[in-house]
């Protein structure tokens, strides 16, 4: 494998180091991908900063966003500095670092400084990140709302889907009377389920929560029991040999062999729970990200939209790292046998 050169390369390759998770950085080549790293949202800021505005607008929250962005990241290239495994990734995320900011000032030169881009159809970066300034509490009311449908329903649907898919699993009978009904029921879109939910339940946040909670079964409840069904029989009679019952077998073999395929499942289930969740919120809710949705685009205030899918686009990968962890963290005992 070549070595890193002095100068970063931007032909859209990851690093040399970092698909190498063993190779070692050196310091004056990490400071040059550390810079490269930062380099696309200082051109940003300087663009921001120094081209004047074709738009009516106000750059004060958008060029504070990209100083805190590079501070976070300056921030980050001195912690993993002291560090041989942070500095590979560090350096290996630093081309997509870098095409964020130029996108960011290609976005801004086209939209906020030449007005080229068609208003009100799509703002500027700067008309946009003024919204979290100036609704924030409108904002964070409504995202309030949607994370506590959203955990409701999907806590819901992610205990259900791993209890049910126990059952499928592991007890033939249950298998031949429910695996149908998971089937017919899995290809429903959750949609579908809407005019019943309304109808039968009394609020519209129930009825958003059962939403949710039916758009996670099926993922997980499908994922844990083919999980469960394809445990290997040598590890049973192993197991059996060593006086092992039924119960032990569940839960000490069977189970602990489904885990990856139930955090597969559930993965899948947090994907389409959120897009459940922006349905359900316009589709009579009383708040929530979906409604403030709906509500901006009613008033044609697309830079609205575009600021709560932000936050939604946040969300989802936040929720997604906290999966993550879990999954790291009950599956330990991959770290070096998979990919």
């Amino acid at each position: 494998m070549s070595t890193i050169s002095a100068v970063p390369q931007s032909n859209g390759r990851t690093p040399a180091a970092a698909r190498n998770p063993g190779r070692k950085v050196p310091n004056k080549k990490y400071f040059l991908w550390s810079l490269f790293s930062l380099s696309g949202f200082a051109v940003a800021e300087i663009i921001s900063l120094s081209v004047p505005d074709a738009q009516n607008v106000v750059d004060t929250v958008y060029q504070l966003t990209l100083a805190g962005l590079i501070a976070l990241y300056l921030g980050t290239a001195a912690f993993s500095f002291f560090d041989e495994g942070r500095r590979v990734k560090f350096i290996g995320r630093a081309p997509f670092r870098f095409a964020m900011g130029i996108v960011l000032a290609v976005w801004d030169l086209l939209s906020t400084k030449f007005d080229i881009l068609p208003l009100p159809f799509f703002p500027g970066p700067s008309k946009i990140t003024s919204v979290f300034l100036d609704e924030y509490e409108f904002l964070l009311s409504n995202t309030g709302y949607s994370l506590r449908l959203f955990s409701a329903g999907f806590l819901s649907g992610v205990i259900l889907g791993v209890g049910t898919g126990i059952l499928i699993g592991w007890f033939s009978r249950v298998y031949y009377w429910l695996f149908p009904i998971l089937k017919i029921t899995g290809v429903i879109p959750a949609v579908a389920w809407m005019p019943f939910a309304l109808t039968i339940f009394p609020t519209s946040f129930i009825a958003g929560v059962f939403l949710i909670a039916i758009c996670a079964w099926f993922p997980v409840a499908f994922m844990t029991a083919q999980g469960m069904a394809g445990t290997q029989k040598i590890y049973f009679e192993v197991a059996k040999t060593l006086g092992a019952k039924q119960s032990y077998l569940l839960f000490h073999v069977a189970l602990p062999n489904a885990i990856p395929q139930i955090f597969t499942g559930i993965s899948t289930a947090n994907g389409l729970a959120f897009t459940t969740l922006v349905i359900s919120e316009m589709m009579g809710a009383k708040g929530g990200l979906g409604y403030y949705i709906n509500w901006a685009k009613t008033w044609s205030s697309y830079y609205k939209v575009y600021a709560a899918i932000i936050i939604m686009a946040v969300l989802f990968s936040l929720i997604m790292k906290v999966i993550s962890l879990i999954q790291s963290r009950l599956l330990i005992w991959q770290r070096g046998l998979v990919k």
